[in-house]
């Protein structure tokens, strides 16, 4: 006749799909891909078990995870307009607008069904929609575990071991004849609760305390608890049926009578359509890419500080790893930031690579090579290779300060701050800003509903109620963080996403370095000197000038232009990292627009001529002077006490001290020694000397199995198709080939031909193979590649891949006659 038979399991409605489909599914829940399936069967099965429907279900959108509630309250099979009467309701409503979203629910429905379809939650034809059993388990209301919808149990669960007196007794008492038998009366009484004309007569006839009852449980939770003696309103209730019990304190709203109280729908509040993303602000996308390309620069200026503050040596690490509070404190005011923004540049920096522990004795954090590399690219790449960083990072800045699940602090760099989630909730909020016209700046609640509405299951309960502060609303957490860090980090300027971002997004680095290039600002050659032993650089400056003059002053100020503030310290420290006053003079003569004032000379050759005076070495520690005068104004003062200083000799001094900590007590009482060898030379210490060994960056954590690539989705496919093939070509009645006693012989170029053509239609073949040893045996294999005279096949005989030499094949013949009708 034509017909196609309905499909009787989802193994067969899987067997029916296309390639295409196939590979679609695969795609969608890529964990059923671990390891391949032997063939359709194995997938069925392992696209039904718990933890892998936990995971499809959680990757649903609003309305299709509505639809499979829909479906697990609906009777099994369930037609389509059943399951379209459940989303939209009989059409009893108030007229409040119900006519529209109905038909803004059956536009949608064939989509959310496509949806569930392709990802094996449900199964079968329209004429009966089967959702699998493990997602019916999962959203099918029970005692345990309450349904999303709010539904409690049909009347035949609720009445499951009532005595056969009682529900004669509520037939009476509901006005419905006596049966002979309790399935015929649980039957009555369903029919009575699903006939609206019978319902309505019979709730007319309620108390108003009654109807009360029952509007406090219509919409859930369904179960309600009941004292020995009850209210005549509930009383009423329980006579008639409209409330069951589930234990001597407990009663439950039966599911057929809920849903005639509900006008038929499973939900209150069906949301077939995505929330839309409403414009916080409309600004020009000129000055939203400056603005991003202005914040932008100062991030690339904040990490560049970084790893400035720590180049000789960053803070310890803690014994349980991470960064103590006291440093992270004191990095955040050495930063000018709060300390959820330092946290984020110290995150940010080592996600890049640029920082990592040294590994050390002693550990500590430090810069690392890649951070050389790093510095010397130009400003474009630098930022791009920080937002690749940030946009693929597992470690979630936003948790520091808080704490894990054992109630442990949550440290800066340390360990239990990946969120696998982190990557895709970041990237889905860009698109979503990427979605509204250039220059256009959301707002952030209307991107949260929208993330809410995709992925439902991750930011509420089983019952759909949102958990705000649990695990459960991380994905809420981590959008606002990412908001906040997008605009730290320059990928929106004033809330709209820039032109660069959207190139970064599209079309990758290289096109976003492109966009962003001409709105950066050329770095000067020069700053200006003034009066008051102040520098400014009216904008970026060249890295080797702007390196030169942080050693030889210090940074008063940030913003448009920077301010340097030379003082004796940072002359001193500049003369510490082995120049010599004539190299100072010159440099600022050569590199500044106005003439060095005079002041500014005297400051350098006033701390040149004093340093070095005093030497230092190791005794323990040793100061030595020329001048007996001063070492004897060091001995008196008190602030030296500490240091524990001795004579040794008129011009010099010992010290129990170590000479780091010498060194810098006679610096606190204004002097300016220098440090010597053991040979009595001059030590210069030179900015950057630390480094760590080479590091990768951390490795982001994934979250589930990797997405799989055409070629090995290809792969798996025709792998499946062979093992389908394979397994019900085997259980046929395989007398004929017995009786031939072997594969028909074929000569070595019909069965390289024969292979070859397998090999690329995909099909499975029987070979007769003699091994090394001349033992015979038949096998069903998959050939996927064919040269050099070897054959590599999926062989489904050992359910393995493995290569078969040409000239061991005896013969070859295809499976397509064998299959069944």
């Amino acid at each position: 006749m034509g017909t196609t038979t309905p499909p009787r399991t989802l193994a067969e409605a899987l067997r029916a799909r296309g390639d295409e489909s196939l590979a679609g599914l695969l795609r969608a829940r890529p964990d059923l891909l671990s390891p391949v399936p032997n063939d359709i069967t194995q997938l069925a099965t392992r696209a039904g078990t718990r933890a892998s429907v936990v995971r499809a279900l959680e990757h649903l959108d609003r309305f299709a995870l509505q639809t499979a509630e829909a479906l697990a309250v609906a009777p099994d099979p369930a037609p389509y307009d059943t399951l379209l009467a459940l989303l939209t309701g009989d059409g009893q409503g108030d007229g409040d607008g119900r006519d529209d979203a109905g038909a803004a629910i059956t536009a949608a429905l064939p989509g959310a069904l496509t949806t569930l379809r392709e990802q094996a939650l449900v199964w079968g034809e329209d004429t009966g929609l089967h959702l699998v059993r493990t997602a019916r388990e999962l959203l099918a209301p029970s005692p345990q575990h309450p349904s999303p919808t709010g539904l409690g149990p049909t009347v035949a669960e609720a009445t499951a071991g009532m005595s056969p007196g009682r529900l004669q007794e509520i037939l009476a008492a509901a006005g419905l004849p006596a049966t002979h038998d309790p399935v015929s009366a649980v039957a009555a009484l369903a029919g009575l609760f699903t006939d609206r004309t019978r319902m309505a007569e019979l709730l007319d006839t309620a108390p108003v305390e009654a109807l009360s009852v029952l509007d406090r449980l219509v919409w859930g939770p369904p179960y309600g608890e009941v004292t020995p003696n009850p209210a005549p309103p509930v009383q009423w209730l329980r006579d008639r049926g409209l409330l069951l019990p589930v234990s001597t304190r407990t009663v439950v709203l039966p599911r057929e009578a809920a849903l005639h109280l509900r006008a038929g729908r499973a939900h209150r509040v069906p949301e077939p359509v995505p929330p839309a993303l409403v414009a916080a602000a409309e600004r020009d996308p000129q000055a939203v890419d400056r603005a991003a390309a202005g914040q932008g620069f100062m991030a690339l200026s904040t990490v560049e500080d970084l790893l400035k503050l720590w180049n000789d040596g960053g803070p310890a690490i803690l014994r349980a790893g991470g960064l103590s509070v006291r440093e992270l404190r004191r990095t955040a005011g050495s930063l000018d930031a709060s300390e959820p923004v330092a946290a984020f540049w110290i995150e940010l920096a080592y996600a890049a690579g640029l920082l990592a522990p040294d590994g050390q004795t002693d550990e500590r954090y430090a810069p690392t090579p890649a951070s050389d590399e790093w510095l010397d690219l130009p400003a474009q790449d630098r930022w791009t290779h920080l937002a690749t960083a940030w946009l693929a990072a597992t470690r979630t800045a936003g948790l520091i300060g808080g704490q894990d699940a054992k109630g442990r602090a949550l440290s800066a760099l340390g360990p239990d701050l990946d969120r696998s989630a982190a990557p895709e909730v970041r990237r889905r909020v860009l698109a979503l800003f990427a979605s509204l016209p250039p220059g256009t700046a959301p707002d952030p609640q209307t991107v949260l509903a929208r993330l809410r509405w995709e992925r439902p299951l991750r930011t509420s309960g089983p019952g759909g109620t949102a958990a705000p502060g649990g695990a459960s609303d991380l994905r809420s957490r981590i959008a606002l963080w990412t908001v906040d860090e997008a605009e730290l980090l320059g990928i929106t300027g004033r809330g709209a996403l820039s032109s660069q971002a959207r190139a970064l997004l599209d079309k990758g680095p290289d096109e976003a370095a492109a966009r962003l290039a001409p709105l950066i600002p050329e770095p000067l050659d020069h700053v200006l000197l003034q009066a008051d032993l102040t520098a400014v650089a009216p904008g970026p400056l060249e890295r080797p000038l702007a390196e030169m003059l942080s050693v030889l002053a210090d940074v008063e100020s940030k913003g448009g232009a920077t301010v340097y503030r030379f003082t004796p310290g940072s002359v001193r420290r500049a003369l510490d990292a082995g120049r010599a006053a004539t190299d100072l003079h010159a440099f600022l003569a050569t590199h500044s627009r106005t003439p060095v004032p005079q002041p500014l000379t005297y400051l350098i050759d006033d701390v040149a001529r004093r340093h070095g005076h005093l030497r230092i070495g190791a005794a323990s520690a040793y100061v030595r002077c020329d001048d007996e005068a001063v070492l004897n104004e060091i001995l008196a003062d008190k602030r030296s006490a500490t240091l524990r200083l001795r004579r040794l000799a008129p011009t010099v001094l010992a010290a129990q001290a170590d000479p780091g900590s010498l060194l810098e007590g006679l610096r606190e009482m204004g002097y300016a020694p220098a440090a010597e060898s053991a040979e009595g030379d001059v030590l210069i210490t030179r900015a950057g000397a630390r480094r760590t060994p080479p590091r990768t960056p951390p490795v982001p954590v994934p979250e589930g199995p990797p997405v799989p690539d055409t070629t090995l989705l290809t792969a798996a496919v025709r792998a499946v198709r062979a093992g389908d093939t394979a397994a019900r070509a085997v259980h046929k009645d395989t007398s004929e080939t017995a009786t031939a006693g072997s594969l028909p012989r074929t000569t070595p170029a019909e069965t390289l031909a024969t292979v070859q053509a397998a090999a690329m239609t995909g099909s499975a073949v029987w070979i007769g193979y003699v091994n090394a040893e001349g033992a015979a045996s038949q096998r069903v294999i998959a050939p996927v590649k064919v040269e050099g005279g070897f054959v590599t096949a999926y062989d489904h005989t050992a359910d393995e891949v493995r290569t078969y030499p040409l000239h061991r094949i005896t013969g070859v013949a295809e499976l397509a006659d064998e299959q069944p009708t």
